[in-house]
């Protein structure tokens, strides 16, 4: 089924309030820490920022609650876009999920941040994107002993460009139905946060694909 009409233009978000890294840079300016450390924007449960944090610490037990988003595109079926992950990662190696999931920097917005990551981790720039909301969960990760404390930014789109992984991100990908992500999670493991996020994008996932895609 054609992609319908209702999913209007794209939208971004404000800007979130700095705050100082480790490297002494201040966290407005959406760019890694000088020191070469990943840092995540740390906030409290109305996804206020309040403070910074190293990305590995941050999903150690007990995890800190800090800013994540994620990413569902679908084709012009009403596909949906899911990724393998790549086996080297340190969080969830192997494991499918939906299109892109990650973290902005100290200051990027969600929605910058999206486009950037589903580039660089797919190879591709969504033909259209927009916000889906936002969802906060608590998320073990049993094989690696990670926890997923996230306040996550969800976004769906479009896409019409073929997949060209960066194998280091990415091991596989494919489109499915609903149906064949039936078959997906009955043969394979999928990521400890999948279906939180993507029944929190349903409804936005709906008005973008159409209700007779199914999602």
């Amino acid at each position: 089924m054609p992609i319908s009409s209702a999913a209007g233009s794209s939208f971004t978000e404000s800007p979130v309030a700095g705050e100082p890294t480790r490297s002494g840079a201040t966290a407005a300016t959406g760019t890694p820490a000088a020191s070469g450390e990943i840092l995540l924007e740390l906030v409290d449960e109305a996804g206020v920022t309040i403070g910074t944090a190293e990305k590995l610490s941050a999903h150690q037990a007990p995890g800190q609650l800090h800013r994540a988003f994620s990413v569902f595109l679908f084709d012009t079926g009403g596909r949906l876009l899911m990724q393998r992950r790549a086996l080297g990662k340190y969080h969830s190696p192997g494991v499918w999920s939906n299109t892109c999931c990650g973290h902005p920097y100290p200051g990027e917005q969600p929605f910058v941040a999206a486009a950037r990551r589903t580039a660089e981790e797919l190879g591709l720039a969504p033909a259209l994107l927009r916000e889906a909301g936002t969802v906060r969960y608590n998320h073990p990760d049993p094989a690696s002993g990670l926890v997923e404390q996230e306040f996550n930014h969800l976004f769906v789109g479009v896409v019409t460009a073929t997949p060209a992984p960066d194998p280091d991100e990415v091991a596989d990908t494919r489109f499915v139905t609903p149906a064949q992500l039936a078959d997906l999670d009955g043969s394979t493991t999928l990521s400890a946060w999948f279906y939180t996020v993507l029944d929190a994008a349903r409804p936005a996932a709906r008005e973008l694909v159409g209700d007779s895609a199914g999602w």
